[in-house]
């Protein structure tokens, strides 16, 4: 038995039911309204800057990095001419020659300058083996680490180079063994 049949007790489905579900689509919710709800519209003007999207690709390595480690956004790069309604030109560096300048609009995501994203650069000194000594310039805190029967007294030193987030511990009576002029 057809379902149709068991539902209505009809041999057919009648000819202006399908007309009526194929102009209308009474049988489903419409598809494009599902999508819409979860569609930004996104417009950039000249001059923006924005991340532009790496489409992740198992296996491959990008930028240096492998897997889950790869970047999703690379960038930001300068917006400098608008293609249509959905695309955009980017000023892209010599390095990225090889690869196309027009992305669509889904592939980029703004930019918000912020100050903590610029890094500061220090020269470091190298040797001739390319490794530079790591010199420490003060002790931020003190601490004693308590074990079951001994107590370990800890410092925390700020290194040349560093900032204060890469801070180490290290023990006291190390650090005053190499460098007696910190404790002075």
């Amino acid at each position: 038995m057809i379902v149709f049949k068991a539902l209505y007790g009809l041999k057919q489905v009648p000819r202006v039911c399908l007309e009526e579900v194929g102009e209308r689509k009474l049988l489903g919710p419409d598809m494009k309204s599902y999508s819409d709800q979860r569609r930004r519209m996104l417009e950039f003007s000249i001059g923006d800057q924005v991340f532009l999207k790496v489409a992740p690709m198992k296996g491959v390595m990008r930028f240096g990095k492998k897997g889950k480690l790869s970047p999703r956004y690379i960038g930001p790069f300068h917006i400098t001419e608008r293609i249509g309604d959905v695309a955009y030109r980017l000023d892209l560096p010599a390095s990225m020659s090889q690869i196309h300048d027009v992305f669509h609009v889904s592939m980029l995501r703004k930019y918000v300058s912020n100050p903590s994203h610029i890094l500061k650069h220090e020269p470091v000194e190298l040797k001739a083996d390319l490794s530079y000594e790591e010199v420490p310039v003060e002790i931020l805190l003190r601490e004693i680490k308590k074990l079951r029967n001994r107590e370990i007294p800890l410092v925390k030193v700020l290194w040349r180079n560093q900032s204060v987030e890469e801070a180490t511990w290290e023990r006291e009576d190390e650090m005053r063994a190499k460098y007696p002029d910190l404790f002075r």
